[in-house]
């Protein structure tokens, strides 16, 4: 495995994180004109159709395609499109759902009976430091309500983490495809219980192009191209090489919110990022450390 990107790599890695990062300013504007379980609907009809019929079914039990594709679509963007509907900024749901990673770290150790390295707490503190500044910092734009549903939608992508682990080395473009499968169905049910008939059909009818090319974002853009990139990157690099790149999503999601929709940056916010950032960091680049020490 190489450990050294090459510049075209290290761009292609940059407009991944560019995508995912940017992706919730999409969120935040497409959520003007549908509601968000109706949008989350689309999104995941968008993933299956028509790659389905292109490509082959990963060679995994069923019941890890549909635990992933409850976790991730209901999970994780259904509580989080829900949650941007007005409960959090998107800049901040960029930076509070990156919590994810230490939500696996906790679920694996409790799984595997194992517990946490000393650095690890102290990662683990410093990010929940930077989520005490924003709890302090709640207003009209992030409430409680809002925050609570982000961490229990990095809860979900955790657990969504863990079971794509136990699915093993797969295509993972195919596996998100077929997964997806299991995300629609539900995620509809909601929306018509929740959102009802009648905003449902206003949601569809009212959607312009905008709409319509946010949908297209979310499915192509976030899902095709962003995991077969990630995971192209993957297979030719070692994960300590590619994987802090991920830090760099929030530092997209906050940037391009406040350029795009003003979405203000006063110091305890940058505060708290730093916080959860620097948590992030530490957790990844400590044992990529540890073991260079060792060389």
């Amino acid at each position: 495995m190489k450990t050294s990107l090459s510049l075209r790599h290290f761009l292609l890695a940059l407009a991944v994180v560019a995508v995912w990062g940017s992706n919730f300013v999409v969120i935040k504007l497409a959520l003007g004109q549908m509601p968000p379980l109706l949008f989350a609907t689309l999104r995941f009809a968008v993933v299956v159709v028509p790659m389905v019929f292109f490509l082959k079914r990963p060679l995994v039990p069923w019941r890890n395609l549909a635990g992933y594709g409850l976790l991730i679509g209901v999970g994780q963007f259904g509580l989080l499109f829900v949650a941007m509907n007005g409960h959090i900024s998107p800049g901040l749901a960029s930076l509070v759902i990156q919590v994810q990673v230490f939500f696996t770290i906790g679920l694996a150790m409790a799984l595997a009976g194992e517990g946490l390295q000393r650095v690890q707490w102290i990662a683990l503190g410093l990010g929940a430091a930077g989520l005490g500044v924003i709890v302090a910092h709640t207003d009209g734009s992030t409430t409680l309500l809002g925050l609570g549903l982000i961490l229990l939608a990095a809860m979900a992508w955790a657990g969504g983490n863990l079971v794509s682990r136990a699915a093993g080395r797969i295509n993972m473009v195919a596996y998100v495809v077929w997964s997806s499968l299991f995300a629609v169905p539900p995620l509809f049910v909601l929306s018509l219980w929740v959102e009802g008939w009648d905003a449902l059909a206003a949601g569809v009818q009212g959607a312009d192009l905008g709409a319509l090319a946010a949908v297209a974002w979310q499915a192509w853009g976030n899902s095709i191209f962003g995991y077969a990139a990630w995971g192209w990157l993957l297979a030719r690099y070692s994960a300590a090489t590619i994987t802090p790149m991920a830090l760099l999503v929030p530092v997209f999601g906050m940037a391009s919110s406040a350029w795009w929709l003003g979405e203000p940056l006063p110091l305890w916010k940058l505060g708290a990022a730093a916080l959860v950032l620097s948590g992030l960091a530490l957790n990844l680049l400590w044992p990529w450390w540890v073991r260079r020490r060792k060389i």
